[in-house]
């Protein structure tokens, strides 16, 4: 009996329907076993790549390029190609540019080179409003690759995400937003300040919190100080000027249809915050609570602050609830109070964040669209946009 042996064919030309199967047809009468099959699509060109085993590879190169001749593609054959290893150590990464340059991805790619890695398949995944591409990297720790790609992301000025590949991905995740600066623009505490006509001393105590004088507690009791006495209809005079950031609609909307668990964990105020989640129908809001008596604002918080602690444990509490593990938790914020929230969760995301928060979490996204973190987790813009025209 003849020794088996392997023969890679690769077929290349203008994409049409039938090229696969009229290939494999051609093999189908002989003494053969599919080892392994790629297949892309780039711009209408197809490039197919069948790695076979069989005895009598003379046979199998001539049905190839007869495939080839009737199919009016390129064919090469390589005898003895191996098959290919299976690499313990798989990362998915995420580039998101805008625009996404030449120079940007060849600095990306030259770095998971220099790490030893291999990419073993690359596919766009959103064209609009920023450009994403995925690719798969084996052989190098994900944990390494992710330091390494986040010095050359802040270089390039793109945004990198690098994750463990795996079936944990495809689970059902909890997302947790920070709301001021997050899914809203602004501050709510400010607008509240407006109101009261204590902008610029509340504005004071902010930027005093900001260089250390005060934690965010301290910081945040002074602050409500300064709005007593406000009548409680101003929380409605808020929420309506409450303007939510480009692309939130889209990513709870999404998130929410892939069957995902969606909340909101501020240092903010329930009053606003708490009718923000219900309209967007989020599963889980924790946020302080502003003390009203008798129609008006007493300047102090009900019960313990939401803090930088209090983020995490609310983030916590809500996987645990929902039966989410921590690993498959997602945490979006902007500021250093959101920092223990971003470390605790599976992915932080730090979302056009201070460089302390950028340096910290697990990836940053830099463009203003909140729905960008689809991409990161891999939901391509045209699934997004398919189920939007289905319920449209």
């Amino acid at each position: 009996m003849a020794p088996t042996r392997t023969l890679l064919v690769t077929l290349t030309g203008a994409d049409r329907p039938g090229v696969t199967s009229r290939l494999f047809a051609a093999f189908a009468g002989a003494d053969v076993a599919v080892l392994d099959v790629e297949q892309v699509v780039v711009r209408g060109r197809l490039v197919l790549g069948v790695l076979l085993e069989g005895a009598d590879l003379a046979s199998l190169e001539r049905a190839a390029r007869s495939a080839g001749d009737g199919l009016g593609m390129e064919v090469e054959t390589l005898p003895g190609a191996a098959e290919p290893e299976q690499r313990a150590s798989r990362s998915l990464v995420t580039v998101l540019g805008r625009p996404l340059t030449p120079a940007a991805l060849a600095a990306v790619t030259g770095r998971i080179a220099d790490a030893g890695a291999n990419i073993d398949r690359i596919v766009r995944i959103a064209r609009y409003p920023v450009t994403a591409v995925e690719m798969e990297v084996s052989g190098t720790d994900t944990a390494d690759l992710r330091l390494v790609l986040a010095r050359e992301a802040a270089q390039q000025r793109v945004d990198v995400a690098v994750q463990r590949a795996g079936l944990h991905r495809r689970g059902k995740r909890l997302v947790v937003m920070d709301v001021d600066s997050t899914l809203i623009q602004g501050e709510v505490i400010e607008m509240l300040a407006e109101h009261a006509g204590v902008a610029d001393e509340v504005a004071r105590v902010t930027e005093s919190a900001m260089r250390g004088e005060l934690d965010f507690a301290e910081s945040l009791h002074a602050r409500v100080a300064l709005l007593a006495g406000l009548p409680e209809s101003v929380f409605d005079d808020v929420r309506r000027s409450v303007v939510l950031t480009p692309g939130a609609r889209t990513l709870v909307r999404t998130l929410k249809r892939l069957d995902h668990r969606v909340a909101v964990v501020s240092g903010g105020f329930t009053q606003v915050v708490q009718p923000l989640a219900d309209e967007l129908e989020l599963d889980y809001a924790a946020a302080n609570t502003l003390e009203v008596v008798g129609g008006t604002l007493t300047g102090r918080i009900v019960g313990d602050v939401v803090d930088r602690a209090g983020k995490a444990a609310a983030l916590r509490r809500f996987a645990a609830d929902c039966d989410v593990p921590l690993g498959q938790t997602v945490a979006i914020g902007d500021g250093a109070n959101d920092l223990d929230m971003l470390g605790a969760a599976g992915l932080g995301v730090a979302f056009n964040a201070k460089p302390v928060v950028r340096a910290a979490a697990h990836t940053a996204v830099t463009v203003p669209y909140l729905d960008a973190v689809l991409f990161l987790l891999g939901i391509p813009r045209e699934e997004v946009e398919e189920a939007d025209a289905l319920d449209g």
